[in-house]
């Protein structure tokens, strides 16, 4: 099964936060934005919002002359020790600052073994959670998080979930033909993201924007109550655009 992944704004914004990050690495006393921005070759505008991220994000702190050190979340990440439940505290908080700020229940998913996979999720009384009435793994046909994973395979992957998973009507919005399912996925560009306007449950809506960590297949997706539709493509964005933090927890 071949992966049709295609660069987007949040992958690049990673690369480029790891150039950072690995610089200052080097520099065990400190690293001044001015030697950041020589050896990264980065623009002022750029650097600056790439060192506010790592700095929210715990990645690097500033010390009391103004240069950047490495912060406790790297340490954490970068232990061999408990690695695996580092990270996932760093997207939880990752998660819950992208709920906050998109004002949506957010969802990370993953493709494995074939199957969807719902790896974590942040959501809150006023921002609440999709209520899952059909399990996802069965039902990729019919959200956003299943449809975004999809558009990362290719046309042979996507006819082979498709030949495994029933693609069941859940409601009268649901795509049920896979020839116009497969259509749809391919014609999906990579950097715009994937809507599910109540194909999966009445009264909700979700959307969902792609995230590659080297090979593995990911999306980053919200949900919104059907009378917050109207705030739906400016929430996907503000997702789309807020995705490197996740990608750079990843790619650590």
């Amino acid at each position: 099964m071949a992966l049709m992944h295609e660069p987007t704004a949040p992958y690049q914004s990673a690369q480029d936060a790891l150039r950072v990050l690995e610089t200052v690495a080097r520099y065990t006393t400190g690293v001044t934005d001015a030697e950041l921005a020589r050896e990264t070759q980065l623009g002022t505008e750029r650097l600056t919002s790439l060192l506010l991220m790592l700095r929210r994000e715990g990645y690097v702190e500033q010390v009391t002359d103004g240069a950047y050190v490495t912060g406790a979340a790297l340490s954490r990440l970068g232990a061999a020790q408990g690695h695996e439940e580092a990270l996932r505290d760093q997207l939880q908080r990752t998660l819950d600052r992208l709920r906050d700020s998109v004002g949506a229940a957010v969802y990370l998913s993953r493709y494995v073994d074939g199957e969807v996979k719902v790896t974590q999720y942040a959501d809150g009384p006023a921002t609440p959670a999709v209520h899952e009435w059909v399990d996802f793994r069965y039902s990729a046909h019919a959200t956003a998080v299943g449809k975004s994973l999809l558009t990362q395979l290719d046309h042979n992957g996507r006819r082979d979930h498709l030949a495994r998973h029933k693609m069941a009507r859940l409601t009268s919005k649901t795509i049920t033909s896979d020839k116009l399912l497969l259509s749809r996925l391919a014609a999906q560009p990579p950097t715009v993201p994937v809507l599910d306007l109540q194909e999966y449950a009445i009264g909700t809506v979700c959307a969902a924007v792609p995230i590659t960590a080297g090979s593995s297949v990911g999306c980053l997706a919200l949900s919104l109550p059907v009378e917050h539709a109207h705030r739906l493509r400016q929430a996907a964005d503000a997702l789309n655009r807020n995705a490197a933090p996740v990608l750079l927890s990843l790619a650590i």
